[in-house]
């Protein structure tokens, strides 16, 4: 089992970009000259001079005067031609770094990713731990982001179901134990980056995650979290005998897609999530013999789809949930065998929650007596 994939290259904005000398101390000078000769105006408009004093004369004074002015311009000059130096300096010294940086953290990089394809459990949690750790010491955003797709791409890869406890399997059980915990470790550390306010060390919050097709048969914390500005991907995710959380999450000016996911066997908490000028889909999402837990979550400014989900066999809770100046759509949504609650929420009656559930509610259903009255 091997993962492999190249570090991003780098934004064009990052690259170093200086002009010749010739130009920038010309552009540089004529900056001068015109600063300082709108500065003369001002004064001279601003004290209201309405002539200067001529005389026929050169006294020794003005001579003095007018010597001290040419070394303080040719200062001045030497000055400004120390300070694009200077600079430029400064910028190819930072460029340099940038690229040692870069190149350091290109080969510690190779490294982690040899070990994900170590056939040793405990050399592929040492790789875990090393791409995490280079995420968080990323000279840029583009070198973090390529660490997490890695991380997320070997959850996504397949991996040998449990054998069972069979005495007859019990190495084969043993393997998958171990190699199940470099996956759950994957999980946790997701869920420990993403809790930590952005800008923070350590956090990954803005950055995209990928979870398509992954099992995730592990506990995943994001109370809390933020989700802005980036795309989350749970599509086709099977989450599965784990608990995860999303209580207190705020989703704003993000993507965060569950479509197609199962949830079975799981608790999943939305509990006071605050979904807001964003979209959340679960669309297809099938919500089967586990919890899933809205209760108290607000949706507003946002779009959120659970058009074509089935609800079966298990509870989904929307009790106390608030819709608001938000647009909630449960089209084409089955409900059968399973509980779902809406007492207590309130706000608009989401689109097409109605028809899906019928006209007294389906048996499992609770609804508010207001969205009672609003039933076509």
């Amino acid at each position: 089992m091997t993962v492999s994939r190249k570090p991003r290259s780098l934004p064009d904005e990052q690259k170093l970009r200086l002009w010749g000398v010739g130009w920038a101390l010309a552009l540089t000078f004529a900056a001068t000259v015109l600063a300082a000769g709108g500065t003369l105006y001002g004064l001279v408009v601003l004290l209201d001079f309405q002539k200067i004093d001529t005389t026929a004369k050169l006294d020794a004074r003005t001579l003095f005067d007018l010597v001290k002015l040419s070394f303080g311009v040719v200062a001045g000059a030497g000055a400004l031609v120390a300070l694009v130096v200077a600079y430029r300096r400064q910028r190819v010294d930072e460029a340099g770094a940038h690229r040692e940086a870069t190149r350091l953290h290109t080969e510690r990089f190779s490294q982690a990713v040899d070990k994900l394809g170590s056939d040793s459990p405990a050399v592929r949690l040492g790789g875990v731990h090393a791409l995490a750790g280079l995420a968080d010491d990323a000279p840029d955003d583009s070198l973090r982001q390529t660490c997490i797709d890695v991380l997320c791409a070997y959850l996504q890869l397949p991996f040998t179901p449990d054998p069972g406890t069979d005495p007859a399997h019990q190495d084969e059980h043993h393997r998958y134990l171990a190699f199940r915990k470099v996956r759950h470790t994957i999980l946790r550390l997701i869920g420990d980056h993403y809790r930590r306010p952005k800008g923070t060390h350590r956090s990954w919050q803005s950055c995209d995650l990928d979870l398509t097709g992954v099992t995730i048969d592990g506990n995943i914390d994001f109370q809390s979290a933020e989700f802005s500005g980036s795309t989350v991907s749970f599509t086709g995710a099977e989450f599965s005998g784990s608990t995860v959380y999303f209580s207190g999450a705020t989703f704003s000016s993000s993507t965060v897609l569950f479509g197609d996911a199962t949830f079975s066997g799981s608790t999943v908490y939305f509990s006071g999530a605050t979904f807001s000028d964003g979209t959340v889909s679960f669309i297809r999402a099938e919500f089967s013999g586990g919890d899933v837990a809205f209760h108290g979550a607000e949706f507003s400014g946002s779009s959120v789809e659970f058009s074509s989900a089935e609800f079966s066999g298990g509870t989904v809770d929307f009790r106390g949930a608030t819709f608001s100046g938000g647009t909630v759509y449960f089209r084409g949504a089955t409900f059968s065998d399973g509980t779902v609650h809406f007492d207590d929420a309130t706000g608009a009656v989401p689109q097409g929650l109605l028809t899906a559930v019928g006209t007294p509610p389906h048996a499992g259903v609770t609804l508010p007596a207001a969205w009672l009255l609003s039933a076509p």
